[in-house]
Order: C-alpha cells, then structure tokens, then sequence
C-alpha cells in the first residue's frame, strides 16, 4: 500500500450515527470495529466505536471513533474536511446532504475566485468546506 494522508474523526458516542450519515453522503464501503469486539470486558462502550474506516468509489477515506471514558476528546479547531473538484452535480449534492442539520458558516455561491465555495459545520460537529471549481474558458 503506498502512503496516504486522510481524517481521523473522534466522536462522543456518536460516532456509528456520523459515520453512517457519511456513507449515505459520500457512498462507499463502511467497515466498523466496536470496543467490545477487541476488548470483552468493554462494559458500557462495548457497542461504541473502536475504529470506523470509510473508503469510498471517488478515493476518499474517513477514519473514526468514539473516545473512550477518560480518553481527551480530539477537537477538530483549526481544522476542517475540504472537498473540492470540477464535478458540480457531485459536489452540490454532497453540499446538501452535509448541510442538512448543519450550521451553515458560509453559504455555496460563486465567489471572487470563480469557483463555488461554502463552509459548514455538520450536525455531528465536523467542519466541512466544499469548493467547486468554476469554468477556466469564463473570464
């Protein structure tokens, strides 16, 4: 396998729910581990997220889970999850489904660039921007 850089998202116990939201979002194939699988003793986590992979048919690659009890939680400050390409159909619909629920920081429109961007949070916390680019031939 060669190198790659992808997310690596924690969630408070709602990593399941995020993960599969992704999926319906981005498509794909969602693979997920649960603490109780690699710990029996697990307790109340038993049924939480260990590790969550999603690989989906356009190369992306969301990894995840939920912080166990006394584990920091990783903020995602200063960070946020950038889609972007020359696929508006693709990109739009991702826009729309990530914003259902989200907190809108800046909307989709055209901007000084020429692409279409916007920024959201989404409903499970996760930042996302989306960038789609505009046509070259236009000046």
């Amino acid at each position: 396998m060669a190198t790659r850089l992808n997310p690596y998202l924690t969630f408070d116990a709602t990593c399941r729910e995020a993960m599969e939201f992704y999926r319906s979002v981005l498509g794909g194939e969602l693979v997920i581990n649960t603490f109780g699988e690699a710990m029996p003793d697990a307790g109340d986590i038993a049924d939480q997220v260990m590790h969550a992979s999603l690989e989906t048919d356009a190369g992306y690659t969301i990894f995840a889970s939920d912080s166990p009890p006394g584990a920091p939680k990783l903020e995602g400050a200063g960070m946020s999850i950038s889609i972007s390409g020359d696929e508006p159909e693709r990109l739009r619909g991702y826009w729309e489904a990530l914003a259902e629920g989200a907190d809108v920081v800046m909307p989709l429109a055209k901007q000084m660039w020429g692409d279409e961007f916007g920024m959201l949070t989404d409903r499970f916390g996760t930042p996302w921007m989306v960038n789609i680019a505009g046509d070259a031939t236009q000046g």
